[in-house]
């Protein structure tokens, strides 16, 4: 089975010869101030929070932002360029990172309730596995945090491209996407030094809720040798601070 949400937009075997594309980028994160995240990011994202407290509208916004390296830039559209070229005349970075995103939240849900059955066709079997062995020894907190609503994504960009072939001639496609996400789970500030606490007043009814900012990477691969099903599957998941 396919992810749905990037049909038309699997596995990749053991020996490659390759060339990757890896971006070194910066997020900043605004919120009446601003504070520099160890992660990667550019371009811009504002979500709005409003409460209204003495009669008087106040906004409070989240802002991820960051100045793209324009060589970096020239250099991703290139390899759009090329899978566009000589893999899929139809893909649309635009469009596969829309479909990433609604992917990475059905999986996260699904991870967070330790269905695993249902992430066969969807990730990567040996993954499958190795994630199953991890889920076993996080507490209930953690696993819930893994969990990214569509409308707590904060922010969505595509990280490493990736154009591989094997020795028997067969062609593959990795896109490693990075995703940015609020979760009011409750999770010790001791295992979690360094993310970033929000207090949101979202209707302006009794206490701020506390949201912490987390990250996550998952790497979409697709091969795209004749005869082959269009089908994207992850094959890489990392939760900062959480799934690593």
């Amino acid at each position: 089975m396919a992810l749905p949400m990037l049909r038309g937009c699997h596995r990749f075997t053991s020996t490659f010869s390759f060339t990757r594309l890896l971006l070194n980028e910066s997020i900043i994160l605004n919120r009446s101030g601003k504070t520099q995240l160890p992660s990667l990011s550019v371009a811009a994202a504002v979500r709005p929070y409003s409460s209204d407290r003495g009669g008087q509208q106040q906004n409070q916004k989240v802002v991820v932002f960051g100045i793209p390296n324009p060589f970096i830039w020239v250099r991703t559209r290139i390899y759009y360029f090329l899978i566009r070229a000589y893999f899929d005349n139809d893909f649309r970075i635009e469009e596969f990172t829309e479909g990433a995103k609604q992917a990475f939240s059905h999986v996260s849900r699904l991870l967070s309730q330790c269905q695993f059955e249902a992430l066969e066709g969807l990730v990567a079997k040996d993954l499958i596995g190795k994630l199953e062995e991890k889920l076993n020894l996080l507490p209930s907190s953690h696993k819930e945090a893994l969990s990214a609503d569509p409308e707590e994504i904060m922010y969505t960009t595509p990280g490493d491209v990736g154009i591989y072939y094997d020795d028997e001639g067969k062609k593959f496609v990795s896109i490693l996407m990075r995703f940015w996400y609020l979760t009011s789970a409750r999770i010790p500030e001791d295992t979690m030094e360094g993310t970033r606490v929000f207090q949101m007043d979202i209707n302006g009814e009794g206490e701020p809720q506390a949201k912490r900012l987390l990250s996550a990477h998952y790497e979409f691969q697709r091969e795209f040798t004749k005869g082959v099903p269009p089908d994207w599957t992850i094959t890489r998941i990392e939760h900062s601070k959480l799934l690593d």
